[in-house]
């Protein structure tokens, strides 16, 4: 039987649960008929004709939806207080919290949600409307969740991370393009546009390394809530956020050489301007030491009635000399 969605918004939609509940009240009757009418093979089909379902509520109508749901949770529910992705396990259901970095504005406000999940049904919380998003995109490509709360939770993973690829290449051509800038000379905003850039990356490799202990967490099954011969989905989210997590760590690496190509082209511009400097200097301190000995007038110096023409030659002839010397040595 596959899994039904059920969204409920800030008043609880009555019809939902009226429809829930008469189809949870269908499925035990026929149940019942079942094991009257053959009860040798009731315990079979208990696992298959049990009725599953999602539901998808805000904070707001969040108890209303656990107890419609019949999860049992002990703690306090407040999506303000996620700050990072986990999964928690108690001794009536496994609780997980959602923290998503949007993709258009990594360094902003992430998206917040809570999932619970008992041995029949899931509830997700969410104030911003990004789990019915995803679901209705799962329908659309599946057309329906899945046959499983773990099928469905696969689902809901791989497919709120399906675009993230996609966004690492747009990462690699902005730090591609930064180092065709870089190797072109315009240094100009580069270290802001680094510094971005790697703090935004930083805070994806983080997100990616908690998703997958996330699918570890899930896949340990640590209260035997999920089927054995599904483990296996959580597995493939683990290995999803792991290839992006190396991918992420990837970029990392290139835009490290790329503010190291920055730096080098910084330290090129400063020793050239030092060696405009130095040359600069070289050629005016013989000057100053002419003028400044000539400027004395003592007594008895060379060439004093008559000495500025022989000074302004004698500069000439010095500076003639530094620069043949420069050219000599390659220099200028």
């Amino acid at each position: 039987m596959a899994i039904k969605v059920y969204i409920l918004k800030k008043a609880i939609m009555k019809s939902s649960v009226d429809e829930y509940l008469a189809l949870k009240a269908e499925a035990k009757e026929k149940k019942k008929l079942e094991k009257q009418m053959n009860p040798e093979n009731a315990i079979e089909q208990k696992q298959k004709k049990d009725l599953r379902a999602v539901f998808v509520s805000t904070s707001d109508t969040a108890l209303q939806a656990l107890e419609i749901a019949g999860v049992s949770y002990e703690g306090d529910i407040d999506l303000e207080d996620i700050e990072f992705c986990k999964v928690e396990s108690q001794q009536k259901c496994i609780c997980g919290n959602l923290h998503i970095p949007k993709l258009n504005a990594v360094i902003g406000e992430k998206m917040r949600m809570y999932f619970f999940a008992n041995r029949k049904n899931i509830v997700i919380i969410d104030d911003e409307e990004f789990a019915v998003k995803v679901i209705k995109r799962i329908i659309a490509s599946r057309t329906r969740p899945g046959e499983s709360r773990e099928r469905f939770l696969y689902n809901f993973c791989i497919k709120f991370m399906d675009q993230d690829l996609d966004n690492l290449g747009r990462y690699e051509k902005r730090i591609m393009n930064l180092e065709e800038r870089v190797t072109g000379g315009e240094l100009e905003g580069v270290t802001s546009e680094i510094a971005i850039l790697r703090k935004e990356l930083l805070i994806l490799r983080e997100y990616y390394d908690e998703l997958h202990d996330f699918g570890k967490q899930l896949e340990e099954n640590e209260n035997n809530f999920f089927s054995g011969k599904n483990l296996a989905y959580f597995g493939t989210i683990s290995d999803r956020a792991d290839r992006l997590r190396g991918r992420t760590m990837y970029l990392l690496d290139y835009i490290g050489q790329v503010r190291d190509t920055y730096q080098g082209k910084v330290a090129e511009h400063q020793n050239a301007n030092m060696e405009f400097l130095t040359i600069i200097s070289t050629i005016f301190f013989p000057l100053t030491l002419i003028t400044g000995w000539y400027g004395m007038n003592f007594e008895n110096m060379p060439e004093l009635t008559h000495g500025y023409p022989f000074v302004i030659g004698l500069s000439l002839v010095v500076v003639a000399i530094i620069i043949f010397i420069f050219k000599k040595r390659k220099i200028l």
